[in-house]
């Protein structure tokens, strides 16, 4: 579903629906997941701990939020900002589960909720990061909300529907099974420890981490007029996240596949999605010149003012030279 800039998986049922009344309560999954991992990282990783561990470490964090969490969960699945083929899709989407925060259908509606009630006039600390850090720490990673009237969520039935995202959402915790095991064969406990348990522990408290500055410090060129929660840009991330910390940017322009959109801007995620782009594996890039107008959304620097200092997709020379050829 493209979104459109708006969240249309979100539907106040009634004039009751608000995003500021509710309560966080501790969740048991979630808590014992994260501690879990993280003690076994903990504990395991300094017993494990060498050159070819940390490589593991490197390498599966950098690819499963590259092509799981970024292009896969939300460039693609939440905001539709391109289109590929339904196996890439699937992989991609499959990479982002291993991230270890849920499932797809789980990750889509976190988002959206979050999403929609940012926008808001006004919501609930929780959906704003809105407390001091460590309070906010230990609820986005321990806690869930539960909104006293919270909005249906309804995924369109292409999403709703797929029984490759059913069985993924019912089994994603133990999809990180398989690859322990592979990666046991290959390398033993350590590979595990580092491809797993630390991989998890380090990409989830990250993601929190971004998510609390994102929202609460940083550049603006763009403000939303109305919205409780204005997204700021984490300049320093931009690599370490894939491009996912330019978060005023994407604030401006949700369905935008590029979110390091200004030269300059470190965007990995849309490095590669250019480079798949020229081989043919993706297309219908949506680009912010494809966003539709919102009226709500207001300059504030002279960068938000110049269009020609916004970033477009580079052909590959290679590719040219072939297709010439």
């Amino acid at each position: 579903m493209d979104t459109n800039n708006e969240t249309p998986r979100i539907k106040p049922s009634n004039e009751l629906v608000n995003p500021v009344d509710g309560i966080v309560n501790w969740s048991f999954s979630k808590s014992v997941w994260l501690t879990a991992h993280g003690l076994i990282a903990l504990i395991g990783g300094l017993f494990t701990l060498s050159l070819e561990a940390i490589l593991v470490f490197f390498t599966t964090t950098a690819i499963t939020l590259c092509l799981g969490h970024s292009l896969g969960m939300h460039r693609r699945l939440i905001h539709n900002s391109y289109e590929c083929p339904k196996w890439l899709e699937y992989f991609f989407v499959h990479l982002g589960t291993l991230v270890g925060m849920a499932g797809p259908l789980g990750m889509v509606y976190s988002h959206d909720l979050r999403d929609w009630a940012q926008r808001q006039p006004n919501c609930h600390d929780y959906l704003r990061h809105g407390q001091g850090f460590l309070k906010d720490g230990w609820w986005q990673l321990h806690c869930d909300i539960h909104l006293t009237h919270p909005p249906e969520f309804q995924p369109e039935p292409a999403l709703a529907n797929d029984k490759v995202y059913q069985w993924m959402e019912r089994t994603w915790m133990w999809q990180q099974l398989p690859w322990a095991i592979l990666f046991f064969c290959i390398g033993g406990l350590p590979w595990v420890i580092w491809g797993i348990s630390a991989r998890i522990v380090v990409s989830v408290t990250g993601h929190w981490l971004i998510g609390y500055f994102a929202h609460n410090q940083g550049g603006r060129d763009w403000h939303l007029k109305g919205a409780a929660v204005q997204g700021h840009n984490v300049k320093f991330a931009g690599l370490i996240t894939m491009g996912e910390s330019w978060h005023n940017n994407h604030h401006a322009y949700p369905g935008s596949a590029i979110l390091g959109i200004y030269k300059g801007q470190t965007d990995p995620g849309w490095w590669v999605l250019n480079r798949l782009m020229n081989i043919g594996l993706v297309w219908n890039v949506k680009l912010p010149e494809d966003m539709p107008y919102r009226p709500e959304l207001n300059a504030i620097s002279e960068k938000g003012l110049q269009a020609d200092l916004v970033k477009s997709p580079k052909p590959c020379a290679l590719m040219s030279r072939l297709s010439l050829g």
